[in-house]
């Protein structure tokens, strides 16, 4: 038993301190810096004909699209941030989520605006109406996420006026457990979703480029299923916690949330932009109606309190 509660301690200092925190920002900030300047070296030295390439993909087109690589490690941090958050925060693990899914609107945009056609008719172009739409959806998405953590701050507040019990440390203790589990299988995800972009992306030759260059159905349409998944596990060890009726809505909804991201992927174009929306708006609104079942639940245990 001591042994156990001792390799819990270190496997959760190497992967969940804050020094590991600190470090692993340290490490993709700095990686996400080089990145981006040799991503900037390589498109230079395409313009050049210094690198001979037949077909010249869309991230070697323009300079600005250099930017759509720092952000693919800036998303990979989110997604330790997300897993580092998961046993600490149920609602600050959901928002951050909601920032990896902004994060990848906002990455496209940076993509796709080397694709713009400026013409008088501007919505009739494609291309020009998926940039229209993205600007927006991130504009709302920027808005709702805030929205969603204000409410997480009245739910803390609320959540310290309940007493905590042993089952409730111990469902934390499975939660990090949980996240211990997923930040291997994420980084090998990651390395291997990259590795396989990359091959595929520039120096394969089969026909299936031309559907694989978006690194986003890669890896976080598997991401996302792998977190629907983990949601459902620890929604059924909630009931062992509680069995409030506002607790079970807030998971379950959290949990059609995420799928609703997930599908996004399946997607593009308006479809794309109204699924993404309406799970950060549904995860919102499950938030803000669950904190009134709990403002009322703490003022039920505390009729004197003014």
């Amino acid at each position: 038993m001591t042994e156990t509660r001792s390799l819990f301690s270190v496997l959760y200092t190497i992967l969940l301190s804050e020094k590991t925190k600190k470090r692993a920002e340290i490490f993709f900030v700095s990686i996400a810096i080089l990145s981006f300047l040799l991503h900037l070296l390589v498109i230079t030295l395409v313009d050049l004909d210094l690198i001979l390439i037949n077909d010249r993909t869309n991230l070697l087109s323009d300079p600005i699209t250099a930017i759509y690589t720092p952000f693919s490690f800036i998303l990979i941090y989110e997604v330790y941030l997300l897993v580092y958050y998961l046993p600490k925060s149920t609602t600050i693990y959901i928002g951050k989520q909601y920032e990896i899914i902004t994060l990848i609107i906002i990455r496209r945009i940076f993509k796709d605006m080397t694709k713009l056609e400026f013409s008088e008719n501007w919505f009739s172009i494609k291309a020009n109406v998926n940039f229209a739409l993205d600007i927006v959806a991130t504009t709302i998405l920027f808005y709702l996420i805030f929205v969603f953590y204000n409410l997480n701050r009245k739910n803390e507040i609320n959540q310290s006026k309940i007493q905590k019990t042993i089952v409730i440390t111990k469902f934390i203790k499975l939660k990090n457990v949980f996240a211990m589990v997923l930040i291997p299988i994420f980084l090998v995800l990651s390395i291997y979703s990259l590795g396989h972009w990359i091959y595929e992306s520039f120096f394969s030759i089969t026909e299936i480029v031309d559907h694989i260059k978006d690194i986003n159905t890669i890896f976080f349409e598997q991401f996302f299923t792998i977190l629907i998944i983990m949601e459902v596990f620890l929604l059924l060890f909630s009931f062992f916690l509680s069995d409030k009726f506002s607790r079970v809505i807030r998971n379950s909804g959290f949990i059609i949330s995420t799928i609703l991201i997930k599908i996004s992927f399946g997607t593009d174009g308006i479809l794309n932009t109204i699924l993404i929306v309406s799970a950060v708006l549904f995860g919102v609104l499950i938030l803000y109606i669950h904190n009134k079942y709990e403002t009322l639940e703490v003022k039920m245990e505390s009729p004197f309190e003014t």
